[in-house]
């Protein structure tokens, strides 16, 4: 399989992959949160924002790739 070929099927996976991982990540932020643990929480959010930030950079491969 060419690498083309199978970049379009990865970058759609790893997106779906992180975008589930960036919702159980703000879920557990504000379970940490809710028990006093802020400074936690805080962290947990950042790396959900991160994994949102990494997502939009995938989306944007997968755009080139189709072009």
């Amino acid at each position: 399989m060419e690498a083309a070929d199978r970049l379009a099927h990865l970058l759609p996976h790893w997106i779906e992959h992180n975008e589930s991982h960036a919702k159980q990540f703000e879920e557990w932020a504000e379970h940490a949160r809710v028990a006093g643990m802020a400074e936690v929480a805080d962290l947990i959010e950042a790396a959900a924002r991160s994994m949102q930030q990494a997502n939009a950079e995938l989306a944007t491969a997968r755009e080139r790739l189709e072009r």
